[in-house]
């Protein structure tokens, strides 16, 4: 009996080890806890490629690559600055949040990559080419007007289009070349209202499209969103371009919708979408898809799994968001990619030379603002926690400089340094009633301060609390909690970011010795 007991007691170790492992081994949906929105993919062979969209932040149009689809890294981005105006320099009181680039397409043709994007800042689209996915250099040609949502599509007879639009989708061609708008061409209208597969009583009309061609089909994806109802994929047919096109509902649960087909080497077929997730941001999903007579058929029994057929993410860090010690060998860029600014930088107001291992930030002018001063340098937050620490040399603040750590989205909040009449504070600022308040100050007698801010996403919690130490062990709360809610004006998952601007006289500037990101919080005391 007891020697029974034993086999069935190795027996279930054994079940439970594998079963374990089995799970270690699977892909988990969302496949990226954080704000990766827009996105457009490819296959080239076995590598995967996929273009974002981040807007206002420079450099911007992020191209990531992975080699199993979960797991990703940033390998550059098609431009560093989309245009030097005010809006997007955060000049002459102009800003652009929630505008710059929207929603990108990306393709390879012929040995050359094409990303494209649109902007309503400049009213211009964007195509950008070049051989080297990974290093570039990216070529740009631009041309008017900013085709909303479009996707570029090389057709087999060698002809080019665009498909754009909300509601009413159209169609135009582009030279070969792929420069413009082919000369003597005409609009034309493909779909006259492609919401019509989900109901057409209001809601935001189809949008998004994203063009594949399979077997000699054309599939036409577009997000819709019902009213009353959720965000909704919906899919057109077609055996000719030019239609006329078929439609239906590809898929309606939890919101997961915009987005496109992708196929792997053997054979096996996903969709990518995203879903809106509060204040963390846009956060992909994959989808499994099956063919059923000639159409893409989305999920498990027409619901998004919790678990996929692929390999378990390792996580984000560094892939998509990673620690800064900002020591930098010779031949390193000067940032990260894992670094974007907030609109474009005055690059002559920052350096990580001037005093080694230090990010340091200058003042060249005076704000009233935090969310207009220029220079700071963000990164996502990421799901379901995460927490964004630094080390701040506060010591060359001139009086009125404020400089720190921030969560940056409408509804901000900043930990950091105000230096005032010969002293310094550390003081915590919430926006989260929709205007700046400062809620708790600490007198600063030394040239050193830590600061942190912890994220929970968890459930929809969208919560962060801000932290100082002045040893870096020791962490003391300050201020109140942040609810973190996402709002349209920013339209972007809340960022950390490093700052430091004036308000009085410029030439201080803040040195900050790292940034460093962590996908956990501190245990609770």
């Amino acid at each position: 009996m007891k020697n029974k007991l034993l086999r069935s007691g190795l027996l279930a170790s054994v079940l439970l080890f594998r079963c374990l492992i089995a799970v270690a081994q699977t892909a988990h949906n969302p496949i990226i806890f954080a704000d990766v929105p827009d996105m457009a993919m490819i296959r080239v062979g076995n590598m995967y490629y996929m273009s974002s969209t981040t807007m206002h932040m420079s450099p911007g149009l992020p191209i990531m690559k992975s080699k199993d689809l979960v797991n990703w890294q940033m390998v550059g981005y098609a431009y560093d600055t989309l245009a030097s105006v005010d809006a997007l320099n955060l000049t002459n009181g102009k800003s652009t949040y929630g505008r710059g680039s929207w929603a990108s397409s990306l393709r390879f043709h012929n040995g050359t990559y094409y990303v494209t994007t649109f902007a309503q800042t400049t009213g211009k689209t964007y195509i950008y080419t070049t051989k080297n996915i990974e290093k570039g250099p990216w070529k740009v040609a631009s041309f008017s007007p900013s085709y909303h949502d479009h996707s570029l599509f090389f057709d087999d007879d060698g002809r080019v289009y665009l498909i754009y639009g909300a509601g009413k989708l159209k169609l135009i061609e582009l030279s070969a070349d792929v420069s413009g708008v082919k000369p003597g061409t005409t609009e034309q209208v493909l779909i006259e209202n492609a919401s019509t597969p989900s109901g057409t009583g209001g809601g935001l009309p189809a949008e998004g499209s994203q063009l594949f061609k399979v077997k000699g089909k054309y599939y036409l994806f577009n997000i819709t969103w019902p009213k009353g109802g959720m965000r909704t994929v919906v899919i057109h047919r077609a055996d000719k371009i030019t239609g006329p096109w078929e439609g239906r509902i590809g898929l309606q649960d939890r919101g997961v919708a915009q987005g496109g087909l992708i196929d792997t080497p053997d054979g096996k077929w996903y969709a990518y979408l995203f879903r809106d997730f509060g204040g963390v941001g846009r956060i992909p999903y994959l989808v499994p898809v099956a063919w059923e007579d000639g159409w893409p058929v989305l999920g498990v029994n027409g619901k998004v799994p919790e678990t996929l057929d692929l390999p378990a993410s390792k996580g984000l860090i560094p892939g998509l968001v990673a620690s800064d010690e900002f020591t930098r060998k010779k031949g390193d860029p000067a940032l990260p990619l894992v670094w974007q600014w907030n609109h474009n930088p005055d690059n002559n107001l920052w350096s990580v030379s001037d005093r080694k291992g230090f990010l340091r930030l200058k003042t060249g002018r005076t704000d009233t603002s935090f969310v207009m001063a220029r220079n700071t340098l963000t990164q996502r937050t990421i799901g379901p926690e995460s927490s964004g620490a630094t080390a701040l040399d506060v010591s060359n603040l001139k009086s009125g400089d404020f400089a720190g750590l921030c969560l940056l989205q409408k509804n901000y909040g900043l930990v950091g340094v105000k230096a005032e009449s010969g002293s310094k504070s550390i003081v915590m600022v919430s926006a989260g009633s929709g205007k700046p308040v400062e809620v708790q100050r600490v007198p600063l007698s030394q040239k050193t301060v830590y600061l942190k801010a912890e994220c929970d996403f968890k459930d929809r919690k969208d919560t962060a609390h801000f932290f100082y130490s002045l040893d870096g062990k020791t962490w003391t709360a300050i201020g109140e909690p942040l609810k973190m809610p996402y709002t349209l004006p920013h339209f972007m998952g809340y960022r950390f970011g490093l700052f430091n601007y004036a308000t009085q006289k410029t030439g201080g500037f803040a040195d900050f010795d790292y940034f460093r990101i962590t996908d956990n919080l501190a245990p609770k005391k």
